[in-house]
């Protein structure tokens, strides 16, 4: 069953709630991320176990790898979100007077987009629509603007009919399970602390969505990009951090007591004892965050990755906060399932959702095989609690899984515990072993 669920649930929603807070010394600033299923969380739901949370982040991701999929094979058309599949929710400001949105945050996206009046679509939303009429800063994109051109020629996008003129520069963006089409505009976005202190980006290139289609929320006003294209957050606050942003993620078992943080600029930088480098593989589309994976180790044992649906050899597989468990190409998940299983003694048992392919039933002497990540230039040693997630009070199971498909993601869960930093203008990504409920 393992080895079949390439459609279903290989990217739990790990969803977190972002609020913003000024970093005063190096120029930079910070985040709290509060974990969907946090008691914090106005996603909580005190009713479900916590194996019930796991089942229904894996059903809500299916679109997330469908997603990955129509990216691949035709953003050259159409600039590609995922929509719902999205894995923060991010409370920030547009407009002027400031209206509050709580867009999700997607690492696997780049445009910042809201709903907005008038709408011929959108889908039911808790908030009024933004109204652009409402905001003195905002400012429609034309088809002559330099913005739309070079957005145009950087995705290859149909952004405007031919002899357009000065009409509205238009986008659409196209998701798992549905879409949103639009006017490309300027407007400040404001991102305020917990302190309440504003930081206001002026002019900031959003997506203000008149037909919107999807999955979403009524919670959810809106997607927030923070991938690796021009039009994302990231990329946008461009001087201002300098290119850099990071991210210390709790454990899951420490998700309900602490928050797990990301910072943006000065503060963002990643180093100390103990921190190791890959290089930051540029493709197209430039959205997603590639690196060069050599190979998985289990004690003595190697396994060669011989690449993936994203390549060979350079760039082979994206590494996603996003993202929960690991997904890898089935040739190669089969043999790194066959190493493991080959040093663990313990009684495997099936899991009771019949998504994971190896569990067992946890003991105090179960002990875990070590597991290296072998980056470029990287090897990143996982500890148990990156390998294994307890899915019930007595049965743990391997946090990776098969895809048919031939993706190869990098998840959340092999990420905890690490300050990972990631330079887009030196183009590297680094991981420092961390206790993160105390960064």
């Amino acid at each position: 069953m393992a080895a079949c669920v390439s459609y279903l649930s290989l990217f739990i929603l790990s969803l977190f709630i972002v609020y913003y807070v000024p970093v005063q010394s190096g120029g930079g600033f910070g985040a709290q991320l509060i974990h969907r299923d946090s008691p914090r969380s106005p996603f909580h739901n005190s009713s479900e176990t916590h194996s019930q949370r796991l089942t229904n982040a894996f059903l809500r991701s299916i679109n997330r790898l469908s997603y990955f999929n129509t990216s691949r094979l035709e953003l050259q058309s159409d600039v590609f979100s995922d929509g719902n599949i999205g894995e923060y929710i991010m409370n920030i400001s547009i407009g002027t007077p400031p209206v509050e949105i709580l867009g999700i945050a997607d690492t696997g996206s780049d445009l910042i987009w809201t709903q907005c009046k008038p709408c011929a679509h959108c889908y039911k939303q808790d908030a009024p629509l933004f109204d652009p009429k409402s905001s003195s800063t905002y400012e429609p994109l034309s088809c002559l603007s330099t913005e739309c051109k070079a957005l145009n020629a950087t995705i290859n996008g149909t952004f405007c009919p031919p002899k357009a003129g000065d009409s509205t520069c238009l986008y659409t963006y196209t998701y798992g399970s549905g879409f949103t089409k639009g006017d490309l505009a300027t407007e400040t976005v404001t991102l305020t602390s917990v302190s309440g202190e504003p930081i206001a980006f002026p002019k900031t290139i959003i997506g203000c969505g008149r037909n919107n289609s999807g999955g979403f929320d009524k919670r959810e006003f809106g997607i927030i990009g923070l991938g690796g294209g021009v039009v994302s957050l990231v990329s946008q606050l461009g001087p201002s951090i300098d290119g850099k942003f990071s991210y210390c993620l709790v454990p899951i078992s420490d998700v309900p007591y602490y928050s797990s943080k990301i910072y943006f600029g000065a503060n963002a930088i990643v180093s100390g004892y103990g921190v190791v480098s890959t290089p930051l593989v540029k493709k197209n589309p430039d959205t997603f965050y590639l690196l060069t994976l050599q190979a998985i180790s289990v004690d003595d044992v190697i396994i060669e990755f011989k690449g993936s649906a994203f390549g060979t050899t350079e760039g082979n597989i994206i590494i996603d906060s996003g993202t929960t468990v690991t997904m890898l190409p089935k040739y190669f998940y089969l043999e790194l399932e066959s190493a493991i299983a080959s040093k663990i003694q313990a009684k495997r048992v099936h899991d009771p959702d019949k998504v994971f392919g190896l569990c067992y039933k946890f003991n105090s002497n179960f002990k875990v095989p070590k597991i290296v990540v072998r980056f470029a230039f990287a090897s990143v040693k996982l500890d148990p609690l990156n390998t294994f997630i307890m899915i019930t009070k007595h049965v743990g199971c391997f946090t990776f899984l098969p895809t048919d498909d031939g993706f190869a993601i990098y998840g959340n869960l092999n990420q905890m515990n690490f300050w990972i930093g990631y330079d887009t203008v030196k183009r590297t990504v680094s991981f420092k072993p961390t206790d993160c409920t105390m960064h």
